[in-house]
Order: C-alpha cells, then sequence, then structure tokens
C-alpha cells in the first residue's frame, strides 16, 4: 500500500511530465518518458534493497525513502525476532544435548533408515558407537549382532530386548526404541548387569535348593507310600495324617521337579539342537496320557491337526509346554466338557491352540498368568493340585523357540490359549523327484 510521500512524489511526477508535455505540443511523450524515469529509480531502489537482503551481514541497510524504509525496518525486525528466537531454541539444544549426554543411559536418535544422527557419550562406552565419527552410518553397521538388526527392522513385535554389549561381554544392556517426532526414533541401551546378576543369583539359589530338596522329598515319600500301604499295622489316628502327608509331599515333590525344570530352560535362550518335531505325533501321545485322567473328569476332545505340518524344535520341551495347555484345560473346564486343540499353519506361522469351555479368566488376570506360582484362585488350584507354574515353563518353551503365548478368555465361556511359531520354525515340506521316464 502506497505511502503519502509516495503518492504525493507519483502525483508531481505526473503533473510535472504534463506540463513538460504541454510545452512541447507533446503530453503522452512526456508522460512516457517521466514514467519510464521513475520506473528505474523504482528498479534501482529494488535493486539495493535486494542487495542488503542477500548480504545484510555485512552490509547496512541502505537509505531509501517511502515505502522502501518500511520494508528495511520491517525486515531488520523480523530478522531480530528471528535471531531472538534461534538463539532461544539453540539453548534449549544445548540443555537437551548437555541432558543427554549425562544420561546414564546409551542414547542414539536415529532417522527412519536407522542411520546414526546423534549419540551420547554413554553410547560409546556401552555400545562403542562415537559422535560424531559414526555421524550417517547405520547402527546395524556399528552394531553387528544379529538380535540388534531384527529389532531395528521389525521393533514394533518387540517392546524390548537384552543383549550382552559389544565393547564389554560381560554387561548386559536392555534396548529399547522409541518412535518420535518425524520419523525419528530413539535407541536407548541401559545397564541391566546389576539386575541379570540378581536373576542369576536366584536361579542358582533355586536350582540348588530344588535339587537339594529332591532327594530328601523322595525319600520322605518313598516311606509314606510304604505306611500308607499298611494301613493296617499304624493307629487310626494316624491314618488321616499320613494322607495328608502324603498329599502335601506329593505336590512339594510336582514343584521341585517343574522348578527343575524351569532352571534348565532359563540357563539359555536358544536350544542348542534342533530336531525336526512331529507335533501330530505329541499331540497322539497327550491325548493318551489324558485318559488316564477320564475317569475323574469325562473330557472328550474335538481334533483338528495338520499332519503334514512340522517344525525345528525339542520334542522334549515342545511336549511339556503342549501338555502343560491340555492338562490345564482338563483341570479347569469341569466334567464332561469338549476340549478343543488345533494344529495349524497360516500367513504368520505354525499354531497350536486349546480351547476349552470352562470357567474362564478375568481380564485383569491374563497379563499375569505366565508369572511364577501365579493363581487366579489359591484355593481352587491347589485343590487341583496345580504347582503354578506350568504356564512359566510354557512361556519359557515358547520364547527357547522364538515363538510367543496368546491368552483370551471370558468368565463363564472359557479359554483359548494358543501357541504361536515364526514360519522359520516350519519344516519345508520335501518335494519328491520327478522320475525321468524317456529311458
Amino acid at each position: 500500500m502506497l505511502q503519502a510521500s509516495d503518492f504525493r512524489r507519483l502525483i508531481i511526477v505526473v503533473f510535472s511530465a504534463t506540463l513538460f508535455g504541454w510545452a512541447i505540443d507533446d503530453i503522452t511523450l512526456a508522460l512516457l518518458i517521466a514514467l519510464s524515469l521513475y520506473s528505474l529509480w523504482l528498479h534501482r531502489n529494488i535493486s539495493q534493497l535486494l542487495n542488503w537482503i542477500r548480504y545484510r551481514k555485512n552490509q547496512e541497510a541502505p537509505d531509501l525513502p517511502g515505502v522502501f524504509e518500511d520494508l528495511c525496518r520491517e525486515m531488520d525486525y523480523s530478522r531480530e525476532r528471528h535471531r531472538k528466537r534461534k538463539k532461544k531454541l539453540g539453548s534449549y539444544l544445548k540443555q537437551f544435548q548437555l541432558a543427554t549426554r549425562a544420561l546414564p543411559d546409551g542414547t542414539v536418535v536415529l532417522d527412519e533408515r536407522g542411520t546414526v544422527t546423534w549419540a551420547n557419550k554413554a553410547a560409546q562406552t556401552y555400545l562403542g558407537i562415537r559422535w560424531p565419527d559414526d555421524a550417517g552410518q547405520r547402527i546395524t553397521n556399528l552394531i553387528r549382532l544379529p538380535e540388534i538388526a531384527e529389532f531395528v527392522d521389525e521393533n514394533k513385535r518387540l517392546s524390548s530386548i537384552d543383549i550382552a554389549s559389544p565393547t564389554n561381554p560381560d554387561i548386559h544392556l536392555n534396548v529399547r526404541i522409541t518412535p518420535y517426532g518425524n520419523a525419528q526414533r530413539l535407541f536407548v541401551a541401559r545397564d541391566v548387569t546389576q539386575l541379570h546378576r540378581a536373576n542369576r543369583i536366584r536361579r542358582d539359589f533355586v536350582a540348588n535348593v530344588s535339587h537339594e530338596l529332591r532327594t530328601p522329598i523322595t525319600v520322605l515319600r518313598g516311606y509314606l507310600e510304604n505306611m500308607s500301604s499298611q494301613r493296617e499295622q499304624c493307629p487310626p489316628a494316624w491314618q488321616k495324617a499320613l494322607g495328608q502327608m502324603l498329599e502335601h509331599v506329593a505336590r512339594m515333590q510336582s514343584i521341585v521337579e517343574d522348578l527343575l525344570v524351569l532352571s534348565k530352560l532359563e540357563q539359555g535362550d536358544e536350544i542348542e539342537h534342533l530336531e525336526v518335531v512331529s507335533v501330530a505325533s505329541l499331540i497322539a501321545d497327550i491325548q493318551r496320557e489324558s485318559q488316564l485322567l477320564k475317569t475323574r473328569y469325562e473330557h472328550m476332545f474335538a481334533l483338528e491337526v495338520d499332519t503334514s505340518l512340522e517344525i525345528f524344535g525339542s520334542p522334549k520341551e515342545l511336549h511339556s509346554c503342549f501338555s502343560n495347555l491340555v492338562y490345564n484345560a482338563i483341570h479347569y473346564s469341569g466334567k464332561s466338557k469338549i476340549i478343543e486343540i488345533r494344529w495349524y499353519q497360516d500367513e504368520s506361522g505354525a499354531h497350536f491352540a486349546v480351547k476349552d469351555n470352562g470357567v474362564g479368566i478375568a481380564q485383569q488376570h491374563l497379563a499375569r498368568l505366565t508369572e511364577r506360582f501365579y493363581r487366579v484362585d489359591t484355593a481352587r488350584d491347589r485343590s487341583q493340585g496345580g504347582t503354578g507354574l506350568g504356564l512359566a515353563i510354557v512361556k519359557h518353551v515358547l520364547t527357547r523357540h522364538g515363538g510367543s503365548l496368546h491368552i483370551e478368555s471370558e468368565l463363564g465361556k472359557g479359554s483359548t490359549f494358543r501357541c504361536d511359531f515364526p514360519l522359520k520354525s516350519i519344516v519345508a515340506p520335501e518335494v519328491p523327484e520327478e522320475i525321468d521316464r524317456s529311458a
């Protein structure tokens, strides 16, 4: 918008050109010459303004009249406001960098391709990533661990993983990835060495105590069974006590055996010798074993089994895993109930599912079912003879096989426990060789 001075200047130019044109008897020519000169003057001012905008750090603002002076003043104001905002943002960034540098956790900022864009000092200590020397490098090239490569590419499947530090194998790290901003991710490695050592001490303690208790409990049970078989020689007042002692000793023996199984499973996250496992045969064996409970529960099985579907794993561990789920379904579904067992494959992998129509489980208990000794109904579980370790064993077996446990349940309508195995666990079917009939 033209200011008053600019408007007056234009009026003076037009009026002067008109008078000059009237004097030479050609007003049109005079106006054309005057407006051309005025345009050249405007172009000169705009050029000076543009040159100052480009190089204003090294030049002072030009002394231009009218609207050009206002433009220079407004640009100076905007530049000062931008400088203050930039200084404030720089201060915030510096505080953030100082805070993250002081964090005890190794912190690395990744872009959408997994490239390192920033790292703190702890990242060099724990991960061997040096900033700014490793800027622009993919983190999977700097930390050459298969689990890290899988975690960075598919971190939505897992919330965190535990690894040994690439710089010091005695340090154990818990690694998490948190998305933020515009397709950026925060890679955080926390030192959990003390927690790892505490868990190892706990596991060793449980394993040692269970091993030491195994022999005396076995001896004690043997004597109690011997005495119970000769009840006529025992005083009548002892007979009830013998029955209760034998029941509790048998339960303690089951707990000790399950604790030893858990301790063995926790010794490693991977199976040393993988075998081809016919799950259909395992299911048949478990069904035959469960017939021993038929007189008490009168249960029935509905089977849907893909007999050609096989996976790599440990037959003994998978038998323990699947039998725990089947026996749980038998114990908690009540009498004369149908238990559905499925073994099938889809696009995501292989699945073993056990469904019952028993009492069901409330939603608030589902997340904790795989914890050791966690019981939904303590009195009922003990009366069923359970140890509270079955689902913990199932979870550890599936972890060692690269699988996961999925639980669905509703009170009064039953439960479904499903073991999910990845596609890489499935044994590829053999393709028969074609016979050459040309001979």
